[in-house]
């Protein structure tokens, strides 16, 4: 188990990390998400003992991770692609790294096994691509079968074979009782991986829950429906009396929103309007992560559709309504 307990870390003054509590639980895996600069990669490095906080404690089964004798069976993390001398084999630096905590070479080749690195297990190292060396990280983290792990971005580089692989495998090493703490900024993996969600911004806890949680709270007071209807014209007016938005999609469906099912499906009703389909749509993780940070984002981009004023707009094809 991991706690982050009233952690603050500043950097010339400001700062970066802002009295930050969250506990990473044994046998579920944890999203650590967050916008660009909101503290996540400061974060991780306190709760490996690499930057010390300013103020609050951090602990790993109940101590900092600095004064565990075996420091690789606590937490195994991988937070830098950078692995080893280039010129050194996979095995060879597994090995090297293994020698440090007593580990022997049987588990230098079951941990290459594992990540399906065996058949390259004698290249050197600084001829892999991105997607072995991720494979590499992960085989290092889990050399000393860690009851916890930490896990930056690990899919960076794998190919579709690999991102599904690495999916399996990190709910399997949490199905198996260990803590993991996973960040990415990729919210549609992040969704089909993590059971629980720790969300960041600008240093602070914004969220601390259940995935299907965060999701559920971003569609509360409204949903969001496909529709289809020969008599889009009245519905769409009947839809923007009540309050509701209606918008043309490109396949030729109609999106409702701004209004709660119950009230959307007794207006239809007590209207007539023939329907050819009425879908609830589920918000997606991505949808509700982006209303949470949406004040703590630093690093915003230009609205590129300003820069092209003829490009259509889907939401603003609805038929005139005449």
């Amino acid at each position: 188990m991991i706690e982050v307990i009233g952690v603050t870390k500043k950097y010339g003054g400001k700062p970066v990390v802002d009295d930050l509590s969250f506990t990473i639980r044994p046998g579920i895996v944890t999203g650590f998400l967050g916008p660009n600069g909101s503290g996540k990669t400061t974060t991780m490095r306190m709760i490996l003992g690499l930057t010390q906080p300013d103020s609050g404690t951090v602990l790993v089964d109940g101590i900092p991770f600095a004064e565990h004798r075996n420091p690789m069976g606590a937490l195994g993390a991988l937070i830098d692609t950078k692995q080893g001398h280039p010129g050194r084999s996979a095995f060879r630096h597994l090995q090297a790294v293994a020698a440090t905590a007593g580990i022997g070479t049987s588990r230098v080749r079951e941990v290459l096994e594992t990540v399906g690195l065996t058949d390259v297990a004698d290249r050197r190292i600084g001829g892999f691509s991105l997607g072995m060396t991720q494979r590499l990280g992960v085989a290092t983290a889990l050399l000393a079968d860690p009851s916890s792990l930490i896990l930056d971005e690990p899919i960076n580089g794998l190919d579709p074979d690999g991102i599904l692989w690495m999916r399996n495998l990190v709910r399997t090493l949490a199905a198996e009782g260990r803590a993991v703490l996973l960040s990415s900024h990729l919210m549609s993996e992040m969704a089909l991986t993590a059971h629980h969600a720790v969300v960041i911004g600008q240093g602070r806890l914004i969220a601390d829950a259940a995935v299907s949680s965060l999701i559920h709270r971003s569609t509360a007071t409204s949903q969001v429906v496909s529709v289809r209807t020969p008599q889009d014209e009245e519905l769409g007016r009947l839809v923007h009396t009540a309050g509701g938005r209606m918008s043309h999609e490109p396949d030729g469906s109609h999106r409702v929103d701004g209004l709660a099912l119950e009230d959307l499906s007794e207006l239809i009703a007590s209207h007539g309007i023939r329907l050819h389909e009425f879908t609830p749509l589920r918000a997606s993780l991505e949808e509700a992560y982006t209303e949470l940070v949406a004040d703590s984002v630093t690093f915003r981009g230009r609205d590129v559709s300003a820069l092209h004023p003829d490009t259509p707009d889907p939401a603003r094809q609805m038929p005139s309504m005449k």
